[in-house]
């Protein structure tokens, strides 16, 4: 399996990270190296700990061992260079405040909690709405949006922060064939500009064209390394075991999955 080398040209890099709820464990033994400037997918049965291992990476639950290093640093210091995009279903949408008014919360970690966001900051906030296609609802509440504009606005917000590297958990989750292309676009162009995008996605059958690096998790990494070498079928019976009922078929053969294989 291949695997990057060299802390400073990776992005993400754990070793025997392990997560606990009520000393029931959820990760254990978690060794990553995610090279920078990549698209990454995370991918893995209901249960695995995708979401946890996201938050564990940000320090937003405790670890019970381990360490985290992003973007060749640990700490504090270097979360405040990662922008996240959470669950839609895990933000309160009824709270009263506008699009902008959540797109300028990506500048808080530049400007601080208790200062005014300046000119420069609201033009990045613009930007970043014009980038998702949002910028004609930005004085609308976000309540009053559809569930595929949500989650633009909070793609948005991560790109107001202007990271270098993303961490999204379902971004393409209950949206339309319109919205899943615009955010697929959007990410391709993070790559591009150098960023790493690492995104927690259930489909099987866009796997291999959206992503050019992959991580196969079941509460352990079973595999990780450029999407090729790891989605396989001997990888993916690893991580799935019974619940993986129809391979997704390899891209370009006329076989295919039943469609939309979410798993």
């Amino acid at each position: 399996m291949a695997a990057a080398t060299g802390t400073v040209d990776l992005a993400v890099q754990t070793r025997g990270l392990a997560v606990a709820y009520r000393k029931e464990p959820v990760l254990e033994g978690i060794d990553l190296d995610l090279p920078r400037g990549t698209l990454v997918g995370l991918v893995g049965p209901n249960g695995a700990g995708k979401s946890t291992l996201l938050k564990a990476l940000l320090g937003l639950v405790p670890l019970r061992s381990g360490w985290v290093r992003l973007l060749g640093q640990r700490g504090a210091e270097a979360r405040r260079r990662v922008g996240y995009v959470p669950q839609r279903e895990s933000v309160d949408w009824d709270f009263p405040v506008t699009v902008l008014d959540v797109v300028l919360m990506g500048r808080y970690g530049r400007i601080g909690l208790f200062r005014r966001p300046s000119r420069h900051d609201r033009e990045a906030a613009w930007q970043a709405l014009e980038q998702v296609g949002m910028a004609p609802y930005a004085h609308r509440q976000i309540s009053q949006l559809s569930g595929g504009q949500q989650q633009r606005v909070f793609l948005a917000r991560a790109l107001a922060q202007d990271a270098a590297l993303y961490l999204m958990d379902e971004p393409l989750a209950g949206v339309d064939a319109a919205t899943e292309t615009a955010i697929i676009t959007l990410l391709q162009e993070l790559r591009a500009a150098g960023k790493t995008v690492l995104v927690v996605h259930h489909d099987l059958n866009t796997v291999e064209a959206f992503f050019d690096w992959l991580v196969l998790l079941h509460r352990r990494v079973v595999a990780a390394g450029p999407t090729a070498e790891v989605f396989t079928p001997k990888h993916l019976q690893a991580a799935y075991g019974g619940r993986l009922l129809s391979l997704p078929a390899p891209v370009g053969s006329e076989a295919s999955a039943p469609s939309g294989v979410r798993l």
